[in-house]
């Protein structure tokens, strides 16, 4: 079983950045397909950026160009830079995991973190 806790949440004004930190404990982490998701309330839970375990990247269309998905195995850690903040992704944002194989961007992984607020002010 996989733990994860996310943390780099904060406010920020549209067009600034902030990078998100997923620590993840537990076995067999690298063998996990790793995804970052967001929510707005009263909405359903969208995914933003996944990697797979070969290393394989997708972004939903509304974030290229702008968020970074990346890893650190050495550290445990999944990253989602964040640059150009809109005020529509004033949302909170989830990690995600799953050992099996996942529609990358679906919301259908194993395991998921309690999530951290960013908010984006106009």
């Amino acid at each position: 079983q996989v733990r994860l806790v996310e943390s780099g949440g904060g406010s920020v004004q549209a067009g600034g950045s902030l990078r998100l930190s997923c620590a993840a404990s537990g076995y067999g982490y690298r063998s996990y397909n790793m995804a970052w998701f967001r929510q707005h309330p009263g909405k359903e839970r969208e995914g933003v950026a996944c990697i797979t375990t070969f290393g394989g990247i997708s972004y939903a269309d509304s974030v290229k160009g702008r968020f970074t998905i990346s890893k650190d195995n050495a550290k445990n850690t999944l990253y989602l830079q964040m640059n150009s903040l809109k005020p529509e992704e004033n949302d909170m944002y989830y990690c995600a995991a799953d050992p099996a194989w996942v529609r990358c961007l679906r919301n259908e992984y194993e395991y998921w973190g309690q999530g951290t607020q960013v908010t984006v002010s106009s």
